[in-house]
């Protein structure tokens, strides 16, 4: 059983800083792609940055320059540094991982339980 534990999130003032983060666990022999997503109300949900396993990073556009991914391979943790939030920014966040279960076997997509990001003043 492979489980994905967000923390962090919560109610910040425009300009403000949150940082998110998700760890891993259960039968994992290996992890592909990290990342988060988030969801706001009435939209639908969007890729904000992803981390693969080779290092590669992406970033929505309009994260670009605010948001920063890390991601520690040995604790398969990731984490996302949320700096100038802008009440834009506020939506329910998803950590999402490519996990693969055994040597050889595919990979499968799990996610996290969402953390609620709220930007305002």
């Amino acid at each position: 059983q492979v489980q994905l534990v967000e923390s962090g999130g919560g109610l910040v003032q425009p300009g403000g800083s949150l940082r998110l983060s998700c760890a891993a666990s259960g039968s994992i022999f290996s992890i592909n792609t990290m990342g988060w997503y988030r969801q706001a109300p009435g939209k639908q949900r969007e890729l904000v940055a992803a981390n693969s396993s080779g290092g590669s990073t992406y970033y929505a556009d309009s994260v670009k320059g605010r948001f920063t991914i890390s991601r520690d391979n040995d604790k398969n943790t990731v984490t996302l540094q949320m700096n100038s939030l802008k009440p834009e920014d506020t939506a329910v966040y998803y950590c999402n991982a490519r996990i693969r279960l055994l040597a050889g076997g595919l990979t499968s997509n799990y996610w996290g339980q969402g953390t609620q990001v709220t930007v305002s003043s």
